[in-house]
């Protein structure tokens, strides 16, 4: 869903015009970026927490060239959605949503990769002193 479709919405459920809707929903959006600059941290009830966090200098790899690289300290801002959020998105159907990655290697619990019996006893040194 973009701005214009939310404005669009919105204008629709209360009677105002796109126009004025507009710039309501541009006023709000720029009170909260306005927020987070000035004060760090907005908090709106039933919704979430944006709050400006800095993230940790680290040593990176280019992916293209393999060479190790530095890559500053830098503001980030993370969002923590509220109860009901959470609650609602919880229960939505999966089915309806794309999937992050294509083919997940992950098991049925989201737990990480599914390590086949074959491959952990390849790996296993241990295997390999019983053939001694």
């Amino acid at each position: 869903m973009t701005k214009k479709e939310i404005v669009k919405k919105i204008s629709e459920d209360i009677g105002l015009t796109q126009l004025k809707t507009k710039d309501i929903v541009q006023r709000t959006l720029d009170a909260i970026i306005h927020t987070l600059v000035s004060e760090g941290r907005i908090e709106l009830r039933n919704f979430g927490v944006f709050e400006v966090k800095q993230r940790a200098p680290r040593k990176a790899r280019n992916p293209r060239t393999g060479d190790k690289v530095f890559v500053p300290s830098k503001n980030v801002v993370t969002f923590k959605p509220g109860k009901e959020m959470e609650e609602l998105v919880r229960k939505m159907n999966p089915e309806n949503l794309p999937l992050l990655e294509e083919d997940s290697d992950a098991d049925e619990e989201g737990n990480g990769p599914v390590e086949t019996a074959t491959e952990s006893r390849a790996e296993s040194p241990a295997g390999a002193d019983a053939l001694d």
